[in-house]
């Protein structure tokens, strides 16, 4: 046992070894592309009629008239600092947009995990014990359309489909106006604001303008899963223990379920790290859609003006955030599975 702890912990200690240098390639990589852009981005956030004076001046407080490895220092010891600049449009501060923006992100992204969880547990389950049947096939066409399919051309649909047609759901937005008014922001994530105010009305409205995104982003995402578990699936029933418990007299329902299931899963914790960075691409179309105000919104805006600054910051968050989830995902692996940490 204590061999096993001290492994676990040398994993722990080497993969964590490990960030340091990937998160400064990506920081690197997040600089350099920034710098090769064409065009000045403080000429273009200033919608490219300032005077050249102003332009200099605003370049010189910024500090984009320094040396290339000067800007590189800067900008890598802010990071360390946790100050990742203004905004050149709207001068507002990149920690705003994420403590605000970030929630409404994580909320969306969140929930379009539990979504392509069930739905990709569910068809993948049904397909791999049925395997080679009508319903196989239907489970395996629906994973590959549902995957090959564009999240905004999905989204659209929805929105006609169940918002203009059915008028069932809204079509844009994180609440209404009057929830938004009303509800008292303890963390930016609207669900669990409403449940700590208790009230429901509007986690009732939150719920209804959720559906739609997180519904749209999670069977996009569901297609990987329903693959990977069906796969596993059949691997699993052929192994020898489930050979053995058909053996002994137990039903078939309780080798599916209970035990070729549970191994079928392991695999799917090591994929659901992998899929956070899909989510957050996703998400960036996702909320252009339904104008949901996420970080992947803001990032597109910013994007249109060429704001240099705010764009910079958002993709270094969004660097931070897979490597930080990829970190997690391989510590849990390494608990579950010992193989994984020699």
């Amino acid at each position: 046992m204590a061999g096993q702890g001290t492994s676990l912990r040398t994993y722990a200690l080497t993969r964590l070894a490990l960030v340091v240098p990937m998160v400064f390639i990506l920081l690197t990589l997040v600089f350099l592309l920034m710098r090769v852009a064409p065009g000045d981005p403080v000429a273009a956030s200033l919608g490219g009629h300032a005077p050249p004076a102003v332009v200099e001046q605003i370049r010189h407080e910024l500090g984009f008239d320094k040396p290339i490895y000067v800007q590189y220092w800067n900008y890598l010891t802010s990071i360390l600092r946790g100050d990742l600049g203004t905004t050149l449009t709207d001068r507002r501060p990149l920690s705003e947009i994420v403590t605000v923006n970030g929630a409404a992100t994580l909320e969306l992204t969140f929930y379009a995990m539990l979504v392509a969880i069930f739905v990709g547990t569910l068809v993948g389950l049904v397909a791999g014990r049925l395997r080679d049947t009508p319903v196989d096939v239907g489970g395996r066409l629906f994973g590959i359309v549902i995957y090959a399919m564009p999240v905004f051309f999905l989204g659209l649909m929805a929105q006609l489909v169940f918002g203009t047609w059915l008028g069932w759901l809204p079509t844009s937005d994180r609440a209404s106006p009057i929830t938004q008014a009303t509800l008292q922001t303890h963390t930016n994530i609207y669900t669990i604001d409403a449940i700590i105010d208790r009230n429901w009305t509007a986690l009732g409205d939150v719920i209804r303008h959720l559906i739609l995104p997180a519904v749209t982003l999670g069977l996009v995402t569901a297609g990987v899963f329903i693959r990977l578990i069906r796969v596993n699936v059949i691997r699993t029933l052929k192994d020898d223990y489930i050979e053995a418990a058909r053996a002994r007299g137990i039903t078939e329902r309780s080798v599916v379920y209970h035990h070729a299931f549970k191994n079928a899963l392991v695999p799917v914790v090591t994929i659901v790290g992998l899929q956070m960075a899909l989510l957050l691409g996703g998400a960036v179309l996702t909320e252009t859609t339904f104008n949901w105000p996420g970080i992947g919104h803001e990032l597109v805006v910013y994007l249109e003006n060429r704001d240099y600054t705010a764009v910079q910051g958002i993709m270094v968050v969004f660097a931070l955030v897979v490597v930080s989830v990829s970190v997690i995902i391989d510590f849990i692996n390494a608990y579950i599975d010992p193989r994984i940490r020699y």
